[in-house]
């Protein structure tokens, strides 16, 4: 009831996914580090407080619980978030309460770039920018991309391969599916 929607729900019957990720786990590091400073600054200032006061040592360990819990809501906000490419257009899903579907047709995309920093390589993420015509799409600029060079060579092939053999490939799927169709209900 609560759990949002898996990403393949939002396809079409007639949509092949190409690809479906989820950020790399180096987007969750500034929120790590965010989390534990706040936690042992929380933990440094109750030691210093007087041994009597015990009103402010309990709001300092409420706020901790608060700090735990928002840290628990980014790592679960990560983990629902799914970024899938078909073979007609980009979707990235998001949200554990409020869920956002953000998509844009494949057909919309003039220019990729892939840009991979130091750390990026390292850790194997990268960031792709996707251009439109003129205009800013809500799906211009997707960090933490894992296997940058998989996904990058997967959407190049889409975008600005050979549209004939895409579509010669995707009707031999459609009519494979139909046939076995075709079978089953014989049966």
């Amino acid at each position: 009831m609560f759990a949002p929607k898996d990403p393949d729900e939002y396809l079409l019957e007639s949509e092949r996914r190409v690809i479906r990720v989820r950020r790399h786990w180096a987007f969750l590091v500034w929120d790590l580090f965010e989390a534990f400073g706040l936690l042992a600054g929380l933990v440094m200032v109750s030691y210093l407080l007087p041994g009597g006061s015990t009103l402010p040592v309990n709001v300092l360990w409420y706020a901790g619980l608060i700090v735990l819990l928002r840290f628990t809501y980014q790592i679960l906000s990560w983990y629902v978030e799914r970024i899938v490419v078909t073979d007609k257009r980009f979707l990235i899903t998001t949200g554990v309460f409020d869920i956002n579907v953000a998509m844009m047709p494949i057909t919309k995309v003039t220019d990729l770039t892939f840009r991979r920093t130091l750390l990026g390589r390292m850790l194997g993420y990268g960031t792709l920018i996707v251009e439109s015509a003129g205009q800013i799409q809500a799906l211009n600029r997707i960090e933490y991309v894992p296997n940058p060079d998989r996904v990058e060579e997967a959407i190049s092939g889409l975008v600005f391969g050979d549209k004939k053999a895409q579509q010669d490939r995707f009707s031999m799927l459609k009519a494979r599916r139909a046939a076995v169709g075709r079978r089953k209900a014989k049966l």
